[in-house]
């Protein structure tokens, strides 16, 4: 296959591109490094099957050839980033989805989406099944985000029904490892780097909010099922096993062997999901995918990866 893969120069892109790479497949990434960094795909730039396009794919995209697939990651994710670049994350949402729809039906390439589990906003369903339509805060601080993915689902929707295109959409949960932002603003990099610099852990709230943590591993493993199955409706792809953020935190203090403990402080942002785990029925049943990697063996590797960094 001769593949896009937008946003390709960040934390999922990057891993991205070295699966469809290792699977011998021919890559094209494209990023414009707002949030995504070269050194992420440093090792691939001499690799005789990648190209790399600096480019804002809310801008016209050209592309010489045949496409069989596109994968469009391109997106600022973390709150630390759509909060700063609010009218860019709409735009790469909107523009983007739609210059990348219109590329897949010129080339009659398949079209994945990365949704997130945002759209699910803060959830009164437990845990959020693709059928739940969400409880979201559209003129909220984190509707920026929520909506753009949003009607990122709704634009690829469309196309699907209008034109006939072959799309796919990925519901992304909380996903940590190598290749994340120290100054990511998530959860996973901001304790790891706290407590690898001695530092107490920073719990926002009571720390009872819940999240379902995956490796980067299991998220890619998903993804490549997806794109090459038959199936055109949302999946969620994330681990179902809920962790609090207080133990969370004295989790990666266990491992970093951190004894500076934890501090609580004031809900950061408004609208903050208070539960996040997915029903994984339909990726269990249909892509035959479940997560592999521990919470425990993800997080080594994550913990390593940042000693190097720091």
């Amino acid at each position: 296959m001769r593949v896009l893969i937008t946003g390709a120069a960040g934390f999922i892109g990057s891993h991205l591109c070295d699966r469809f790479l290792a699977e011998g497949h021919d890559v094209i990434g494209m990023d414009n490094l707002i949030t995504g960094a070269m050194r992420n795909i440093a090792h691939l730039t001499e690799h005789p099957n990648f190209t790399f396009i600096h480019h804002n794919v809310t801008q016209h995209i050209h592309i010489d050839g045949t496409l069989d697939a596109i994968l469009h990651f391109a997106s600022p994710a973390s709150p630390v980033d759509y909060l700063k670049l609010p009218i860019q994350t709409l735009k790469v949402g909107a523009l983007g989805t739609h210059n990348t729809l219109g590329l897949a039906r010129a080339k009659s390439a398949r079209y994945l989406l990365a949704s997130t589990s945002e759209i699910y906003g803060d959830p009164l369903v437990h845990p959020q099944p693709e059928t739940y339509v969400g409880n979201v805060d559209a003129i909220g601080p984190r509707g920026v985000y929520d909506e753009a993915k949003r009607f990122a689902e709704a634009m690829t929707m469309a196309y699907h029904r209008a034109h006939g295109l072959d799309t796919r959409i990925v519901r992304i949960f909380n996903t940590y490892g190598p290749r994340m932002r120290l100054n990511d603003g998530r959860v996973v990099p901001n304790f790891i780097a706290q407590a690898l610099r001695g530092e107490p852990l920073t719990v926002y709230g009571d720390g009872k909010q819940t999240r379902s943590f995956q490796y980067i591993d299991d998220l890619i493993e998903g993804v490549y099922r997806l794109l090459h199955s038959a199936y055109t409706q949302p999946v969620n792809i994330g681990t179902p096993f809920e962790k609090s953020i207080l133990e969370f935190a004295e989790i990666v203090n266990e491992l970093t062997g951190n004894s500076a403990g934890i501090i609580f402080k004031d809900e950061r942002i408004q609208g903050d999901p208070q539960t996040r785990r997915p029903d994984t029925t339909r990726a269990r049943t249909l892509l035959k995918w479940e997560p592999r990697v521990d919470l425990y063996d993800g997080l080594r590797r994550t913990i390593a990866y940042f000693r190097e960094v720091l």
